[in-house]
């Protein structure tokens, strides 16, 4: 089995697993870090949203050698006391109704809030959309983006 040499939230770690394996199982399975959830499989809901290098993507539908020599951080990453912008948002406006999804919507949110800091309503719509929430949370969602970005000034 081949092993992968992968810095994430900061730490090395090393892996050893199959050249197929997805980089959601890796992260779940062999490093212990459930926040990124599973949802498709198929790059398409954004549940297994995480940032390489600080690009939001999609972890089921990369491998570990797509991620080595990268930085990834997972939501345990983001901060390590909920006090990012995005996070703080979150919970200031109630955000979460079942939470599933949370964690790819707060790191869909903190990655493009990195790079675009005072965004449109039509922006914030335009780089969340994608990120399916089941339970309809995308009115406070919104809301929480643009709160977030207002506190990141």
């Amino acid at each position: 089995m081949p092993s992968y040499q992968l810095t994430v939230n900061g730490r090395s770690r090393t892996v050893d697993v199959s050249e197929d394996t997805p980089l959601l199982w890796v992260l779940r399975d062999h490093l212990d870090l459930v926040g990124t959830k599973y949802g498709c499989g198929i790059a398409q809901c954004g549940a297994c949203t995480i940032h390489l290098d600080g690009n939001a993507v999609r972890s089921c539908s990369l491998t570990p050698a797509q991620a080595e020599g990268k930085s990834i951080t997972t939501i345990e990453g983001l901060s390590e006391d909920g006090s990012h912008p995005v996070q703080k948002a979150w919970v200031e406006l109630d955000v979460p109704q079942c939470g599933y999804c949370q964690a790819g919507q707060i790191m869909t949110a903190s990655a493009f809030l990195e790079k675009n800091p005072n965004p449109s309503e039509e922006k914030i719509k335009e780089a969340m959309n994608g990120n399916i929430c089941r339970c309809a949370s995308y009115t406070r969602i919104l809301k929480a983006v643009s709160l977030a970005a207002s506190e990141m000034e």
